[in-house]
């Protein structure tokens, strides 16, 4: 028997693919209603409206079995509930690069990354390399510009 596999996600990532569950199965009758009136106008093989009508059903309903199996494997994490002294999934994290500059990530789900937000996943390169790591230990990753090496400067559970 295969076991499904965890996602784990804040809450906030949580609300926002419910959120977006909730706009695709909104949309779902205007595409049935846009197919029904594109059929309207005869000739389906040259029927531009229609093609594109049933293209995007086909996307809206692949978008949505992949956002509800999503939402079944999810586990919410609260970062707040969190404590000790390693960085795991929900920390927020502060590094200091090779200038000693500092830098701040939150260590979240997939679908809840943005780099430009500070909010890097776990599976990312750099998420990969900091889990587990306490304060004062230097960290090495591998990215595509080339190696990065940081200090694990602070741990919050915020």
């Amino acid at each position: 028997m295969a076991t499904v596999e965890k996602m784990p996600m804040l809450q906030e990532g949580y609300e926002k693919l419910n959120d977006e569950l909730k706009r695709l199965k909104a949309e779902r009758p205007q595409i049935v209603d846009a197919i029904e009136e594109a059929r309207a106008h005869g000739d389906l093989s040259e029927n531009a409206e229609y093609h594109a009508a049933k293209e995007r059903q086909g996307q809206i309903e692949a978008s949505i079995a992949d956002i509800e199996d999503k939402l079944s494997r999810a586990q919410i994490i609260d970062p707040r509930d969190l404590s000790g002294d390693k960085i795991v999934f929900g920390a927020t994290v502060t590094l200091l690069d090779e200038d000693d500059k500092p830098i701040r990530y939150q260590i979240v789900g997939q679908t809840e990354a943005d780099a430009s937000k500070g909010r890097i996943s776990y599976n990312s390169p750099i998420g990969r390399a900091l889990i587990g790591r306490k304060v004062d230990e230097e960290v090495e990753v591998s990215v595509p510009a080339g190696d990065r090496y940081y200090l694990v400067s602070k741990i919050e559970f915020v």
